[in-house]
């Protein structure tokens, strides 16, 4: 069986970064054959014309085909999964109204494309900032594409609040579960440590050998580095952040198709379509904890929010909603 992937902005940075490790099978695994459907402006063409080539140069077992277009309707025919990576930067002086604008003109035709060349079971994963607003737009155009299918990507805020605990106690980062990311791809964001754990023990009680007032550290310290990490590598790197895009894409993704298994241990972070779960207005893309079964994500229940995080949480939807009205009275909805 041969899984057709299509990447926007294929030939970028991220997405540069991406493809050989989806040709390598770190994606979907090592019996997955892969076939590539690059989409990029005319701009880009050459760029991703140039990784096409060295795709073949590669010789990798598991790429079957290879095909560059800069027309959605080729880009998008019969794709399994999209990774909808090109967007819009926000550039200097730019009002976040104009921002919305022009990632709108990318992504409502890019859902329209979707739904009219996709394949009958096709999942999305919205990269581009701000993801879970352009996921929303996406989502909102591909008429007869269930909503599910659409999911913004979170588990790159996931992994760095999962790294800098790891750091912090002087762990290993596969030993830091539970950890997940509520509300907005932004600075809005709240990484939860309330039930994560290391080496199987409550990452609170680490902490507070390590730090002594947890709260403290979380509010000034932990919530900003993470939320700022990526403003962070811009400043020492000169550029953003792109391999770890990449690979929390990666990891997104083979969650999604593979699986992660359903207990506490196993919960991960992605911005899904709100069915109102703990109060987020319905139909907002919130990143919340969620296990992935059968293809689907599924926002895990019964988490008990103290008054604290729940004040983070709220402030970070209330964010998503204004995004949302925004797009909706520019006519994008």
């Amino acid at each position: 069986m041969t899984t057709t992937i299509t990447i926007t902005g294929a030939g970028g940075q991220i997405g540069y970064a991406l493809l050989f490790r989806i040709a390598a099978g770190d994606m979907l695994g090592p019996d997955e054959h892969v076939r590539l459907r690059l989409l990029e402006i005319p701009a880009g063409l050459g760029a991703a014309e140039g990784a096409a080539l060295e795709l073949q140069d590669g010789a990798f077992p598991l790429l079957d085909d290879v095909e560059v277009t800069d027309d959605p309707a080729v880009g998008f025919a019969g794709a399994d999964h999209a990774l909808l990576v090109g967007a819009r930067p926000r550039g200097p002086g730019m009002e976040r109204a104009d921002l919305l604008a022009a990632n709108g003109g990318i992504f409502g035709p890019q859902g329209t494309a979707i739904a009219a060349n996709a394949a009958a079971g096709v999942r999305v994963t919205v990269v581009g900032n701000p993801a879970n607003t352009n996921a929303l737009i996406a989502a909102a155009h591909a008429d007869g594409v269930p909503a599910e299918r659409f999911s913004a990507l979170t588990r790159l805020d996931e992994n760095r609040a999962r790294a800098q605990l790891a750091a912090t106690l002087d762990a290993p980062v596969a030993d830091v579960r539970h950890v997940p990311i509520w509300g907005n791809h932004s600075a809005t964001q709240f990484p939860d440590v309330s039930r994560a754990t290391v080496g199987g023990r409550p990452v609170t009680q680490a902490l507070a050998e390590r730090v002594g007032d947890v709260r403290a550290w979380l509010e000034s310290t932990f919530i900003p580095r993470v939320a700022r990490r990526g403003a962070e590598i811009i400043e020492v790197r000169g550029s953003s952040s792109v391999a770890s895009a990449a690979s929390a894409t990666i990891d997104h993704v083979r969650s999604w198709a593979l699986g992660t298994g359903t207990t506490d241990a196993d919960v991960t972070s992605a911005g899904v379509v709100s069915r109102g779960e703990y109060g987020v207005p319905e139909g907002l893309v919130s990143s919340f904890p969620v296990h992935a079964v059968d293809g689907e994500w599924r926002v895990v229940e019964g988490i008990e929010l103290d008054e604290w995080a729940r004040s983070r949480v709220d402030a970070s939807v209330a964010e998503l909603a204004d995004e949302r009205e925004a797009v909706r009275a520019l006519g994008l909805l």
